[in-house]
């Protein structure tokens, strides 16, 4: 399928998310002032793949003649974009480090590509672990996009349901359409497609129903943020989703790498939820679907609690029952 970037000298090639699955068009980071605007229009959105856009756009920012000042500033403009993945604010930590240490332009594009390798293997090693836990025939409903869009490649939430396809497993995916910017329509019906993995797109609002009718024996989904105590903030619509498999006894998974845990925050209250512009509510590619003035709250995230997630799927293992124990425990094991 179509790669997420395309690497070159001078620039990363994003492909352009807003356009999918219509056009596929290719937008051009080469600074930190175009990987913030990538980042805060959408171009490319899912934690991971933001976080390899943001150690592009600084290490060419670094091609500049950059005083100490100035790279702290880019970093931070950059960082402002959007305020619940995570894995931005780890990328730009860890190209800040490396500069520190000594690094130049070139060093530091060599740590941007190794971003992007790390992660491509991280997601294998997610599919790896969450593979097993997919059923080996029936129904797992996903919400958002949590695959090759969003990440470097291969997937987490996806990559666990492609890792248990490769496996053998004969599984139709339910697809959440994910409003309003339709993540799940637009690009995860597109990606599975794309694998001939059989996929069957519906409304947010037809999961409980999905699940009562026993079309669902498995959800699994990604995050953009997990507090230390394992709540975790996914795309809005998350949380009804959890509450619902919850009620109806099948297993929710969350799939995400340690880059994307936050021990800083210790619950998901902690967590910024990002509030995005209300025509994305209000019209759909700039067709208007509610009257003109109407009042509207927009939040990107919510937060699922842990207690409703059945597992924790990370590239150093499971952690299940989800708790701050088990998931300190992961990063001893780094």
């Amino acid at each position: 399928m179509t790669p997420t970037f395309i690497v070159t000298p001078n620039a990363l090639r994003l492909i352009d998310q807003r356009l999918l699955p219509f056009e596929e068009q290719w937008f051009d980071v080469t600074d930190a002032a175009t990987a913030h605007d990538a980042i805060k229009l959408m171009v490319v959105r899912g934690a991971p793949a933001i976080g390899v856009t943001a150690a592009f756009g600084m290490a060419f920012e670094a091609r500049k003649d950059l005083d100490d000042a100035a790279w702290q500033q880019a970093s931070a403009d950059l960082n402002a974009a959007r305020p619940t993945a995570v894995n931005l604010r780890w990328a730009l930590e860890r190209m800040t480090r490396v500069r520190a240490a000594g690094a130049d332009a070139a060093a530091l594009f060599v740590e941007a590509q190794a971003v992007l390798d790390e992660d491509v293997a991280i997601n294998k090693a997610i599919g790896a672990n969450g593979g097993p836990l997919m059923p080996r025939q029936g129904g797992i409903l996903t919400h958002c996009n949590a695959g090759a869009l969003a990440t470097a490649g291969y997937g987490t939430a996806l990559g666990v349901i492609r890792a248990a396809v490769e496996a053998g497993a004969k599984v139709t995916v339910y697809a959440d359409e994910t409003r309003p910017y339709l993540q799940g329509a637009r690009l995860t019906a597109w990606e599975l497609m794309a694998d001939d993995i059989p996929t069957t797109l519906i409304c947010d609002n037809m999961a409980a129903h999905a699940m009562k009718t026993g079309r669902i024996h498995a959800v699994v989904v990604g995050a953009d943020r997990v507090a230390a105590n394992g709540d975790a903030a996914n795309k809005i619509g998350t949380l009804q989703v959890a509450i619902a498999a919850k009620h109806f006894g099948i297993p929710f998974y969350v799939a995400a790498p340690l880059s994307t845990i936050d021990l800083t925050t210790p619950t998901g209250e902690g967590i910024p939820i990002e509030e995005r512009d209300p025509k994305e509510v209000t019209q759909l590619r700039g067709l208007p679907t509610a009257p003109e003035g109407v009042g509207v709250f927009n939040p990107a995230f919510d937060v699922t609690p842990a207690a409703l997630i059945t597992g924790l799927i990370t590239e150093q293992g499971v952690v299940s029952p989800v708790n701050e124990a088990g998931i300190r425990a992961l990063f001893a094991e780094e």
